[in-house]
Protein backbone atom coordinates (compact mmCIF):
# COMPACT_ATOMS: atom_id res chain seq x y z
CA UNK A 1 0.00 0.00 0.00
CA UNK A 2 3.12 1.86 0.72
CA UNK A 3 4.51 1.95 -2.70
CA UNK A 4 1.41 2.58 -3.85
CA UNK A 5 0.81 5.63 -2.33
CA UNK A 6 4.51 6.68 -3.63
CA UNK A 7 3.63 5.42 -7.52
CA UNK A 8 1.38 7.71 -6.95
CA UNK A 9 2.68 11.25 -5.50
CA UNK A 10 5.63 10.64 -7.94
CA UNK A 11 2.84 10.41 -10.79
CA UNK A 12 1.48 13.46 -9.40
CA UNK A 13 4.17 15.91 -9.23
CA UNK A 14 5.24 14.62 -12.65
CA UNK A 15 2.04 15.76 -14.27
CA UNK A 16 2.29 18.50 -12.62
CA UNK A 17 5.82 19.37 -14.03
CA UNK A 18 4.37 19.04 -17.30
CA UNK A 19 1.35 20.81 -17.09
CA UNK A 20 3.07 23.84 -15.62
CA UNK A 21 5.77 23.82 -18.25
CA UNK A 22 2.86 23.56 -20.83
CA UNK A 23 0.86 26.22 -18.91
CA UNK A 24 4.09 28.62 -19.73
CA UNK A 25 4.31 28.24 -23.31
CA UNK A 26 3.93 31.69 -25.42
CA UNK A 27 0.94 31.53 -27.74
CA UNK A 28 2.37 32.14 -31.45
CA UNK A 29 2.28 35.21 -32.59
CA UNK A 30 -0.12 36.30 -35.02
CA UNK A 31 1.62 36.12 -38.31
CA UNK A 32 0.18 38.13 -41.04
CA UNK A 33 0.07 35.68 -44.60
CA UNK A 34 2.59 37.98 -47.33
CA UNK A 35 0.31 39.91 -50.10
CA UNK A 36 1.33 38.02 -53.77
CA UNK A 37 -1.28 39.85 -55.33
CA UNK A 38 -0.11 41.23 -58.83
CA UNK A 39 -2.06 42.98 -61.40
CA UNK A 40 -3.78 41.14 -64.15
CA UNK A 41 -0.92 42.59 -66.58
CA UNK A 42 0.90 45.28 -66.88
CA UNK A 43 0.32 48.85 -68.15
CA UNK A 44 -0.69 49.22 -71.75
CA UNK A 45 -0.31 45.76 -73.19
CA UNK A 46 -2.36 42.84 -73.61
CA UNK A 47 -2.41 40.02 -71.30
CA UNK A 48 -0.60 37.14 -73.48
CA UNK A 49 0.70 34.72 -71.49
CA UNK A 50 4.08 34.31 -73.61
CA UNK A 51 7.01 35.10 -71.94
CA UNK A 52 10.64 35.85 -73.17
CA UNK A 53 11.61 34.58 -69.88
CA UNK A 54 11.53 31.23 -71.02
CA UNK A 55 14.07 31.26 -73.70
CA UNK A 56 17.35 30.08 -72.84
CA UNK A 57 20.06 32.35 -72.90
CA UNK A 58 22.23 31.00 -75.64
CA UNK A 59 18.61 31.19 -77.71
CA UNK A 60 17.54 34.63 -76.43
CA UNK A 61 21.28 36.31 -77.85
CA UNK A 62 22.40 36.03 -81.06
CA UNK A 63 25.44 37.08 -81.42
CA UNK A 64 28.09 34.36 -81.38
CA UNK A 65 30.90 36.08 -79.83
CA UNK A 66 28.46 37.16 -77.11
CA UNK A 67 27.72 33.83 -76.38
CA UNK A 68 31.08 32.89 -76.09
CA UNK A 69 31.95 35.29 -74.09
CA UNK A 70 28.97 34.23 -71.52
CA UNK A 71 29.94 30.13 -71.81
CA UNK A 72 33.62 31.07 -70.58
CA UNK A 73 32.09 33.67 -67.31
CA UNK A 74 29.61 30.45 -66.53
CA UNK A 75 32.69 28.28 -66.48
CA UNK A 76 35.35 30.80 -64.39
CA UNK A 77 33.78 33.66 -62.77
CA UNK A 78 35.16 33.50 -59.37
CA UNK A 79 32.09 35.01 -58.02
CA UNK A 80 30.06 32.41 -59.10
CA UNK A 81 32.27 29.70 -57.98
CA UNK A 82 32.04 30.62 -54.57
CA UNK A 83 28.25 30.49 -54.70
CA UNK A 84 28.63 27.07 -55.88
CA UNK A 85 30.21 26.23 -52.99
CA UNK A 86 27.44 28.02 -50.39
CA UNK A 87 25.37 25.57 -51.83
CA UNK A 88 27.27 22.51 -50.98
CA UNK A 89 27.32 23.62 -47.69
CA UNK A 90 23.87 23.94 -47.49
CA UNK A 91 23.24 20.76 -48.79
CA UNK A 92 25.71 19.19 -45.80
CA UNK A 93 23.44 21.50 -43.80
CA UNK A 94 20.69 19.15 -44.51
CA UNK A 95 22.80 15.85 -44.27
CA UNK A 96 23.69 17.35 -40.64
CA UNK A 97 19.60 17.75 -39.76
CA UNK A 98 18.73 14.59 -41.23
CA UNK A 99 21.21 12.61 -38.90
CA UNK A 100 19.93 14.58 -35.62
CA UNK A 101 16.38 13.19 -35.19
CA UNK A 102 18.03 9.60 -35.58
CA UNK A 103 19.49 7.61 -33.03
CA UNK A 104 23.23 8.24 -32.70
CA UNK A 105 25.31 4.52 -31.93
CA UNK A 106 28.91 4.73 -31.02
CA UNK A 107 31.01 1.43 -30.40
CA UNK A 108 33.84 2.28 -27.86
CA UNK A 109 36.66 -0.16 -26.71
CA UNK A 110 38.66 1.08 -23.44
CA UNK A 111 41.90 0.10 -21.44
CA UNK A 112 42.94 1.73 -18.11
CA UNK A 113 45.48 0.64 -15.02
CA UNK A 114 44.48 1.76 -11.97
CA UNK A 115 46.44 1.89 -8.23
CA UNK A 116 45.30 2.63 -4.94
CA UNK A 117 46.58 3.53 -1.75
CA UNK A 118 46.40 0.19 0.81
CA UNK A 119 44.75 2.72 3.63
CA UNK A 120 41.79 3.68 1.37
CA UNK A 121 38.46 2.59 1.22
CA UNK A 122 38.83 1.03 -1.72
CA UNK A 123 42.68 -0.48 -0.88
CA UNK A 124 41.21 -2.07 2.11
CA UNK A 125 38.55 -4.00 0.23
CA UNK A 126 40.71 -5.18 -2.54
CA UNK A 127 42.88 -6.82 0.59
CA UNK A 128 40.01 -8.66 2.10
CA UNK A 129 38.23 -9.69 -0.92
CA UNK A 130 39.41 -12.40 -3.47
CA UNK A 131 38.33 -12.48 -7.03
CA UNK A 132 38.02 -16.34 -6.82
CA UNK A 133 39.85 -19.20 -5.13
CA UNK A 134 43.50 -18.99 -5.03
CA UNK A 135 43.61 -15.45 -6.12
CA UNK A 136 43.53 -11.65 -5.74
CA UNK A 137 42.79 -8.71 -7.05
CA UNK A 138 46.05 -7.56 -9.42
CA UNK A 139 48.12 -4.31 -8.21
CA UNK A 140 48.36 -2.41 -10.06
CA UNK A 141 44.34 -3.37 -11.30
CA UNK A 142 43.36 -2.80 -15.02
CA UNK A 143 39.99 -2.91 -16.80
CA UNK A 144 39.27 -3.47 -20.38
CA UNK A 145 35.73 -2.52 -21.82
CA UNK A 146 34.19 -3.18 -25.53
CA UNK A 147 30.54 -2.23 -26.36
CA UNK A 148 27.79 -0.02 -28.09
CA UNK A 149 26.36 3.01 -26.03
CA UNK A 150 22.88 4.74 -28.26
CA UNK A 151 21.58 7.77 -27.35
CA UNK A 152 18.54 9.02 -29.07
CA UNK A 153 16.09 12.59 -28.58
CA UNK A 154 12.59 11.53 -29.44
CA UNK A 155 11.52 14.40 -31.89
CA UNK A 156 7.42 14.16 -30.42
CA UNK A 157 7.77 18.14 -31.17
CA UNK A 158 8.75 17.90 -34.35
CA UNK A 159 11.48 20.06 -33.54
CA UNK A 160 14.37 18.21 -35.27
CA UNK A 161 12.42 17.08 -38.49
CA UNK A 162 11.23 20.63 -38.93
CA UNK A 163 14.75 21.54 -38.54
CA UNK A 164 15.68 19.49 -41.30
CA UNK A 165 12.69 20.78 -43.43
CA UNK A 166 13.97 24.18 -42.90
CA UNK A 167 17.62 23.43 -43.86
CA UNK A 168 16.11 21.76 -47.05
CA UNK A 169 14.50 25.28 -48.06
CA UNK A 170 17.80 27.17 -46.82
CA UNK A 171 19.63 24.97 -49.78
CA UNK A 172 16.97 25.30 -52.00
CA UNK A 173 17.14 29.63 -51.51
CA UNK A 174 21.06 29.39 -51.79
CA UNK A 175 19.89 27.49 -55.39
CA UNK A 176 17.85 29.91 -56.19
CA UNK A 177 20.42 32.95 -55.09
CA UNK A 178 22.82 30.99 -57.05
CA UNK A 179 20.02 31.41 -59.88
CA UNK A 180 19.96 35.11 -59.34
CA UNK A 181 23.52 35.43 -59.75
CA UNK A 182 23.71 33.76 -62.91
CA UNK A 183 21.01 36.53 -64.27
CA UNK A 184 23.10 38.79 -63.15
CA UNK A 185 26.17 37.70 -64.64
CA UNK A 186 24.85 37.25 -67.85
CA UNK A 187 23.08 40.92 -68.31
CA UNK A 188 26.16 42.43 -66.84
CA UNK A 189 28.39 40.71 -69.76
CA UNK A 190 25.79 41.17 -72.56
CA UNK A 191 25.20 45.09 -71.27
CA UNK A 192 29.41 45.66 -71.47
CA UNK A 193 29.59 44.13 -75.13
CA UNK A 194 26.67 46.04 -75.92
CA UNK A 195 28.38 49.25 -74.67
CA UNK A 196 31.81 47.80 -76.86
CA UNK A 197 30.06 47.91 -79.59
CA UNK A 198 28.54 51.27 -79.36
CA UNK A 199 32.02 52.73 -78.42
CA UNK A 200 33.74 51.32 -81.32
CA UNK A 201 30.86 52.66 -83.86
CA UNK A 202 31.14 55.98 -81.82
CA UNK A 203 35.28 56.06 -82.15
CA UNK A 204 34.22 55.14 -85.94
CA UNK A 205 32.22 58.14 -86.20
CA UNK A 206 34.96 60.31 -84.95
CA UNK A 207 37.21 59.39 -87.11
CA UNK A 208 35.40 59.79 -89.95
CA UNK A 209 34.50 63.33 -88.99
CA UNK A 210 37.87 64.15 -88.93
CA UNK A 211 38.22 63.43 -91.79
CA UNK A 212 35.77 65.83 -92.85
CA UNK A 213 37.37 68.24 -90.27
CA UNK A 214 40.87 67.83 -92.10
CA UNK A 215 39.43 68.30 -95.71
CA UNK A 216 37.12 71.93 -93.91
CA UNK A 217 40.41 72.80 -92.74
CA UNK A 218 42.25 72.77 -95.55
CA UNK A 219 39.58 74.76 -97.49
CA UNK A 220 39.78 77.51 -94.70
CA UNK A 221 43.70 77.40 -95.08
CA UNK A 222 42.59 77.54 -98.89
CA UNK A 223 40.55 80.33 -98.79
CA UNK A 224 42.64 82.58 -96.54
CA UNK A 225 45.32 82.51 -98.98
CA UNK A 226 42.40 83.89 -101.80
CA UNK A 227 41.80 86.82 -98.96
CA UNK A 228 38.63 84.97 -98.76
CA UNK A 229 38.64 83.37 -94.89
CA UNK A 230 40.44 85.39 -91.47
CA UNK A 231 43.44 83.62 -89.27
CA UNK A 232 40.41 83.45 -86.85
CA UNK A 233 38.42 81.11 -88.95
CA UNK A 234 42.20 78.88 -89.54
CA UNK A 235 42.58 78.90 -85.72
CA UNK A 236 38.71 78.02 -84.94
CA UNK A 237 38.55 75.42 -87.31
CA UNK A 238 42.28 73.98 -86.42
CA UNK A 239 41.12 73.78 -82.54
CA UNK A 240 37.57 72.08 -83.61
CA UNK A 241 39.69 69.29 -85.12
CA UNK A 242 42.00 69.28 -81.79
CA UNK A 243 39.13 68.82 -79.91
CA UNK A 244 37.59 65.76 -81.75
CA UNK A 245 41.62 64.15 -81.33
CA UNK A 246 41.51 64.52 -77.68
CA UNK A 247 37.56 63.26 -77.67
CA UNK A 248 38.99 60.01 -79.81
CA UNK A 249 41.46 59.33 -77.01
CA UNK A 250 38.70 59.70 -74.02
CA UNK A 251 36.83 56.83 -76.14
CA UNK A 252 39.88 54.67 -76.50
CA UNK A 253 40.23 54.61 -72.31
CA UNK A 254 36.83 53.59 -72.21
CA UNK A 255 37.21 50.80 -74.12
CA UNK A 256 40.40 49.83 -72.81
CA UNK A 257 38.32 49.60 -69.48
CA UNK A 258 35.07 48.12 -70.64
CA UNK A 259 37.07 45.40 -71.78
CA UNK A 260 38.82 45.23 -68.47
CA UNK A 261 35.67 44.52 -67.02
CA UNK A 262 34.55 42.18 -68.99
CA UNK A 263 38.03 40.17 -68.87
CA UNK A 264 37.03 40.50 -64.96
CA UNK A 265 34.36 38.79 -65.25
CA UNK A 266 35.59 35.98 -67.57
CA UNK A 267 37.77 35.24 -64.45
CA UNK A 268 40.67 36.15 -66.93
CA UNK A 269 43.51 38.67 -67.43
CA UNK A 270 43.40 42.10 -69.46
CA UNK A 271 42.98 40.86 -73.56
CA UNK A 272 41.40 42.21 -76.76
CA UNK A 273 37.70 41.41 -76.57
CA UNK A 274 36.14 39.47 -79.72
CA UNK A 275 33.74 41.47 -80.85
CA UNK A 276 32.08 42.21 -84.46
CA UNK A 277 30.84 46.49 -84.43
CA UNK A 278 29.82 46.50 -88.36
CA UNK A 279 26.24 46.17 -88.39
CA UNK A 280 25.57 48.01 -84.80
CA UNK A 281 23.48 50.18 -85.77
CA UNK A 282 21.23 48.13 -88.26
CA UNK A 283 20.88 45.32 -86.59
CA UNK A 284 17.31 44.74 -85.90
CA UNK A 285 16.43 44.97 -82.28
CA UNK A 286 13.46 42.05 -81.42
CA UNK A 287 9.84 42.70 -79.77
CA UNK A 288 9.61 41.72 -76.71
CA UNK A 289 6.84 39.26 -74.81
CA UNK A 290 6.57 40.15 -71.35
CA UNK A 291 3.92 37.63 -70.62
CA UNK A 292 1.87 38.32 -67.04
CA UNK A 293 2.97 39.68 -63.88
CA UNK A 294 1.86 36.39 -62.07
CA UNK A 295 4.68 34.74 -64.11
CA UNK A 296 7.42 36.76 -62.38
CA UNK A 297 6.56 34.54 -58.85
CA UNK A 298 7.44 31.06 -61.04
CA UNK A 299 10.26 33.42 -63.22
CA UNK A 300 12.10 35.43 -61.00
CA UNK A 301 15.06 33.60 -59.07
CA UNK A 302 15.03 36.59 -56.14
CA UNK A 303 11.34 35.88 -55.76
CA UNK A 304 11.53 32.48 -55.20
CA UNK A 305 14.91 33.01 -53.24
CA UNK A 306 12.84 35.32 -50.50
CA UNK A 307 9.85 32.69 -50.66
CA UNK A 308 11.92 29.60 -49.70
CA UNK A 309 13.42 32.29 -47.42
CA UNK A 310 10.20 32.92 -45.58
CA UNK A 311 9.02 29.02 -45.53
CA UNK A 312 12.02 28.03 -43.89
CA UNK A 313 11.30 30.87 -41.40
CA UNK A 314 8.04 29.94 -40.57
CA UNK A 315 9.48 26.60 -39.91
CA UNK A 316 12.06 27.89 -37.08
CA UNK A 317 9.08 29.79 -35.36
CA UNK A 318 7.98 26.07 -34.36
CA UNK A 319 11.48 25.43 -33.54
CA UNK A 320 11.46 28.34 -31.29
CA UNK A 321 8.16 27.22 -29.79
CA UNK A 322 9.55 23.59 -29.21
CA UNK A 323 11.87 24.98 -27.07
CA UNK A 324 9.87 25.56 -24.33
CA UNK A 325 8.32 21.78 -24.40
CA UNK A 326 10.34 19.12 -22.23
CA UNK A 327 12.67 17.14 -24.82
CA UNK A 328 12.37 13.11 -24.22
CA UNK A 329 15.46 11.24 -24.78
CA UNK A 330 16.86 7.57 -24.57
CA UNK A 331 20.12 6.42 -23.84
CA UNK A 332 21.41 2.52 -23.63
CA UNK A 333 24.54 0.55 -23.63
CA UNK A 334 25.47 -2.92 -23.36
CA UNK A 335 29.01 -4.41 -23.74
CA UNK A 336 31.65 -6.46 -21.88
CA UNK A 337 33.94 -5.40 -18.90
CA UNK A 338 36.85 -7.31 -16.94
CA UNK A 339 40.01 -6.05 -14.86
CA UNK A 340 41.75 -9.45 -17.20
CA UNK A 341 41.38 -9.41 -21.11
CA UNK A 342 41.35 -13.16 -20.16
CA UNK A 343 38.35 -12.61 -18.52
CA UNK A 344 36.47 -10.38 -21.15
CA UNK A 345 34.77 -12.85 -22.87
CA UNK A 346 33.28 -14.59 -20.17
CA UNK A 347 29.05 -14.18 -19.79
CA UNK A 348 27.42 -13.27 -17.99
CA UNK A 349 30.18 -12.47 -15.55
CA UNK A 350 31.64 -9.69 -17.73
CA UNK A 351 28.52 -8.35 -19.62
CA UNK A 352 26.63 -5.40 -18.79
CA UNK A 353 23.89 -2.74 -20.29
CA UNK A 354 22.34 -0.56 -19.12
CA UNK A 355 18.93 1.49 -20.47
CA UNK A 356 17.96 4.84 -19.34
CA UNK A 357 14.78 7.21 -20.40
CA UNK A 358 14.54 11.25 -19.42
CA UNK A 359 12.59 14.22 -19.54
CA UNK A 360 13.66 17.86 -19.52
CA UNK A 361 11.87 20.64 -19.81
CA UNK A 362 12.66 24.23 -18.58
CA UNK A 363 11.18 25.34 -15.92
CA UNK A 364 12.64 28.58 -14.11
CA UNK A 365 14.56 31.56 -16.02
CA UNK A 366 13.43 30.96 -19.39
CA UNK A 367 14.11 34.22 -20.89
CA UNK A 368 16.54 33.47 -23.19
CA UNK A 369 14.04 30.72 -24.76
CA UNK A 370 11.46 33.69 -24.73
CA UNK A 371 13.61 35.73 -26.33
CA UNK A 372 14.92 33.28 -29.02
CA UNK A 373 10.95 32.81 -29.98
CA UNK A 374 10.41 36.56 -30.02
CA UNK A 375 13.06 36.46 -32.34
CA UNK A 376 12.03 33.89 -34.41
CA UNK A 377 8.35 35.48 -35.02
CA UNK A 378 10.34 38.81 -35.84
CA UNK A 379 12.31 37.30 -38.36
CA UNK A 380 9.35 35.76 -40.10
CA UNK A 381 7.64 38.72 -40.55
CA UNK A 382 10.26 40.56 -41.78
CA UNK A 383 10.67 37.66 -44.72
CA UNK A 384 6.91 38.43 -45.31
CA UNK A 385 7.98 42.41 -46.01
CA UNK A 386 11.26 40.80 -47.99
CA UNK A 387 8.81 38.77 -49.87
CA UNK A 388 6.35 41.05 -50.57
CA UNK A 389 9.31 43.62 -51.78
CA UNK A 390 10.69 40.93 -54.53
CA UNK A 391 7.36 40.99 -55.83
CA UNK A 392 6.80 44.54 -56.17
CA UNK A 393 10.50 45.40 -56.97
CA UNK A 394 10.03 43.03 -59.86
CA UNK A 395 6.74 44.04 -61.38
CA UNK A 396 7.89 47.82 -61.03
CA UNK A 397 10.89 46.93 -63.34
CA UNK A 398 9.08 45.37 -65.80
CA UNK A 399 6.72 48.03 -65.86
CA UNK A 400 9.54 50.74 -66.42
CA UNK A 401 11.88 48.77 -68.82
CA UNK A 402 8.50 48.14 -70.83
CA UNK A 403 7.92 52.11 -71.24
CA UNK A 404 11.55 52.00 -71.70
CA UNK A 405 11.79 50.05 -74.68
CA UNK A 406 8.67 52.27 -76.24
CA UNK A 407 10.09 55.46 -75.27
CA UNK A 408 13.82 54.25 -76.64
CA UNK A 409 12.13 52.99 -80.11
CA UNK A 410 10.16 56.48 -80.60
CA UNK A 411 13.19 58.11 -79.70
CA UNK A 412 15.28 56.16 -82.25
CA UNK A 413 12.82 56.85 -85.08
CA UNK A 414 13.22 60.35 -84.66
CA UNK A 415 16.89 60.60 -84.44
CA UNK A 416 17.35 58.92 -87.63
CA UNK A 417 15.68 61.67 -89.18
CA UNK A 418 17.95 63.81 -87.41
CA UNK A 419 21.02 62.57 -88.70
CA UNK A 420 19.91 62.21 -92.25
CA UNK A 421 19.21 66.07 -92.16
CA UNK A 422 21.83 67.05 -90.19
CA UNK A 423 24.07 65.05 -93.08
CA UNK A 424 22.41 67.16 -95.86
CA UNK A 425 22.98 70.00 -93.90
CA UNK A 426 27.33 69.34 -93.67
CA UNK A 427 27.23 68.76 -97.34
CA UNK A 428 25.12 72.17 -97.59
CA UNK A 429 27.20 74.24 -95.55
CA UNK A 430 29.98 73.32 -97.24
CA UNK A 431 28.86 74.80 -100.59
CA UNK A 432 27.63 77.60 -99.03
CA UNK A 433 30.61 78.47 -97.66
CA UNK A 434 32.73 78.39 -100.74
CA UNK A 435 30.11 80.26 -102.54
CA UNK A 436 30.82 83.02 -99.72
CA UNK A 437 26.97 83.07 -98.56
CA UNK A 438 27.22 81.48 -95.05
CA UNK A 439 30.11 82.19 -92.67
CA UNK A 440 32.73 79.82 -91.65
CA UNK A 441 31.01 79.74 -87.75
CA UNK A 442 28.30 77.86 -89.83
CA UNK A 443 30.29 75.14 -91.39
CA UNK A 444 31.28 74.82 -87.66
CA UNK A 445 28.17 74.68 -86.05
CA UNK A 446 26.86 72.12 -88.52
CA UNK A 447 29.96 69.68 -88.53
CA UNK A 448 29.26 69.84 -84.86
CA UNK A 449 25.85 69.05 -84.67
CA UNK A 450 25.73 66.59 -87.33
CA UNK A 451 28.84 64.83 -85.12
CA UNK A 452 26.41 65.01 -81.92
CA UNK A 453 23.48 63.37 -83.46
CA UNK A 454 25.68 60.78 -84.78
CA UNK A 455 26.98 60.31 -81.33
CA UNK A 456 23.37 60.15 -79.62
CA UNK A 457 22.15 57.93 -82.06
CA UNK A 458 24.72 55.14 -81.32
CA UNK A 459 24.10 56.10 -77.39
CA UNK A 460 20.25 55.42 -78.17
CA UNK A 461 20.93 52.08 -80.14
CA UNK A 462 22.68 51.03 -77.04
CA UNK A 463 20.49 52.10 -74.40
CA UNK A 464 17.68 49.79 -76.79
CA UNK A 465 20.15 47.04 -76.63
CA UNK A 466 20.49 47.40 -73.06
CA UNK A 467 16.95 47.78 -72.41
CA UNK A 468 16.41 44.28 -74.08
CA UNK A 469 18.79 42.83 -71.78
CA UNK A 470 17.14 44.23 -68.81
CA UNK A 471 13.97 43.30 -69.83
CA UNK A 472 14.98 39.85 -70.26
CA UNK A 473 16.33 40.12 -66.86
CA UNK A 474 13.60 41.71 -64.88
CA UNK A 475 11.23 38.74 -66.55
CA UNK A 476 13.36 36.18 -64.99
CA UNK A 477 15.39 34.92 -68.01
CA UNK A 478 18.75 34.18 -68.19
CA UNK A 479 19.44 31.53 -65.49
CA UNK A 480 17.97 28.32 -67.22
Amino acid sequence: MTKKKTYNKMYFIGMLVVLLAFSCVPTQKAIRDANIEVPEHYQKTTSDTSNVATLRWKDFFTDSKLVALIDTALANNQELHIILQRIAMANNEVKVRKGEYLPFVNVYAGAEVEKVGEYTRNGAVEQQLDIREGEEFPEPLTDFSVGLDVSWELDVWKKLRNGKKAAVLEYLSTIEGKNFMVTQLVSEIANSYYELLALDNQLQIIEQNLELQNNALDMVKLQKQAARATQLAVKRFEAEVLKNQSNKFEIQQQIVEIENKINFLLGRYPQTIDRDASDFIARPIDDIEAGLPAQLLANRPDIKQAEYELEALKLNVKMAKANFYPSIGIKAGIGLQAFNSKYLTSTPESLLYSLVGDVVSPLINRNAIKAAYSNANSRQLQAVFEYEKAILNGYIEVANTLSDIKNLKANYNLKTKQVAAMTEAIDLSIQLFKSARAEYTEVLMTQREALDSKLEIIETKRDQYLANVKIYQALGGGWN
